[in-house]
């Protein structure tokens, strides 16, 4: 099995442990995606939203970094902090995934961070 880390450029340094994203082969683990900026601060605090659009989109370079797109993710885990933002979630989330949509599930949980609203960790395969 062949593994590289992916780091894209402009990545802030992880609050933990962790690199943004793992290829094993050809399938690419990104990590849990949080709404943060390049010195790990949450961004759109209290927009559900816009955090969910800013979590995709980093997760989207993530992707691209790796060598596949958005078509390529079958699996995302999808944690919120809030239920009553269920709703404002899934209209973003639906934006970046237009066509077949991938498997996923979505809890409720506290995050890192108490001005995070959302947090995505995804699964794609790419080549």
């Amino acid at each position: 099995m062949s593994k590289q880390v992916v780091i894209p450029e402009g990545t802030s340094k992880p609050l933990a442990p962790f690199v943004p994203a793992t290829k094993a082969d050809d399938i690419v683990y990104v990590s849990g995606t949080l709404a943060f900026d390049e010195n790990n601060d949450v961004v759109h605090v209290g927009d559900a939203a816009a955090q969910t659009r800013h979590v995709l989109t980093t997760i989207k370079n993530v992707i691209h970094a790796a060598g596949g797109n958005m078509d390529d993710v079958t699996f995302n885990s999808i944690f919120v902090k809030d239920w009553s933002d269920y709703d404002a979630v899934n209209q973003v989330y639906a934006e970046f995934f237009p066509n077949d949509k991938p498997a996923r599930y979505c809890i409720q949980c506290g995050l890192v961070k108490p001005d995070a609203l959302i947090e995505i960790a995804s699964i794609a395969h790419v080549g």
